[in-house]
């Protein structure tokens, strides 16, 4: 059968097929085979029709010269696109790193608004070649968010890009978040979970990092991070805690393994007892206030308390945190 390289926007390299092969000689020979040539000979210019209408074998140096010339024509022309390109990128770069004066503080760049911030980490993610890194607070995310970023990770662990991300527990009861989360780590990418992440970061081949900025509080304002040794801070915070996250071997289903509910559980006290309100240890967790609510419960009947008051104070004074910690 016939074959050629299916590259995209560029001229097709010709394979010649067994039967291409046994024709051209037939041919040569004076054995016209009947039928009509196959199609691999046509293209690469060993058989060519006569005024006649009869084909004609070609020499192959004849045959490929044309063919060679317009390749070679194709490579020069794309080694001066690609030269060009570097000028260009080179020349930008100049600007982008006088754009903030002198320095280092244009190796921290704003990026503002939903648009750019999504634009600028999916050029980061697609020109990643080694290593992805991802920590992403807030318990279950939205389906319309999973379906865009599952075919951007997929494609990226599939150039061999060693891919690890860090979710908060609650994502083990998310039904769209953890479907998501098998696809990545059948497909070869870590996941691991944790009762509660320091906060969203995206590392790029530890070369780019995105964090948000912490006094944007609707995600409108994302910090691009190139400094090194900023880098290398955060790239050992995400360490630390992918060390202390459970990793995503099994999906459960609908419901959290019990060791994990009491890490959960013991989390909320943790913040109940500093003084967080149900609707704070919710967004610091990943979770709904109602389901802080039901563990509040729990511990008010565990420890016998009418108040969240009392309950601080008994849940204090017995050390319960202090013994579940050992």
């Amino acid at each position: 059968m016939c074959g050629k390289s299916d590259v995209e926007g560029e001229e097709c390299a010709v394979e010649i097929c067994a039967n291409g092969l046994q024709y051209y000689a037939d041919t040569l020979q004076g054995r016209p085979t009947p039928g009509r040539s196959p199609q691999c000979l046509l293209d690469l210019g060993l058989i060519r029709r006569v005024r006649d209408g009869s084909l004609a074998p070609i020499p192959p140096r004849l045959a490929a010269g044309a063919q060679m010339d317009r390749m070679e024509r194709a490579i020069e022309e794309r080694k001066d696109s690609l030269a060009t390109l570097r000028a260009s990128i080179a020349r930008a770069q100049d600007v982008y790193s006088d754009s903030s004066g002198r320095g280092d503080s244009h190796l921290i760049r704003v990026v503002q608004g939903s648009h750019a911030i999504s634009a600028t980490l999916s050029a980061a993610v697609h020109a990643c070649r080694e290593e992805l890194l991802t920590a992403q607070p807030g318990g279950g995310r939205p389906q319309e968010l999973l379906d865009k970023a599952l075919a951007s990770d997929l494609e990226a662990i599939g150039r061999g890009i060693v891919q690890r991300t860090i979710y908060q527990h609650t994502i083990r009861s998310h039904q769209p978040t953890l479907t998501y989360a098998e696809q990545i780590v059948r497909a070869g990418g870590e996941v691991r979970t944790l009762d509660e992440v320091f906060n969203r970061l995206i590392v790029c081949d530890r070369k780019i990092a995105f964090i948000p900025d912490p006094a944007s509080e609707r995600s409108e304002i994302a910090l691009a991070v190139e400094h090194p040794g900023v880098i290398r801070y955060l790239v050992s915070v995400f360490e630390h805690v992918w060390q202390r996250a459970s990793p995503l071997h099994t999906f459960p289903g609908s419901r959290l393994p019990p060791v994990l509910i009491d890490e959960v559980r013991l989390a909320i006290l943790r913040h109940m007892v500093n003084g967080y309100t149900d609707e704070a240890i919710a967004a610091r967790l990943g979770m709904s206030p109602r389901s802080v609510a039901n563990h509040m419960r729990w511990a008010a009947e565990l420890f016998g308390s009418r108040s969240r008051a009392q309950l601080a104070y008994l849940i204090a004074k017995s050390g319960f945190l202090e013994e579940a910690s050992e």
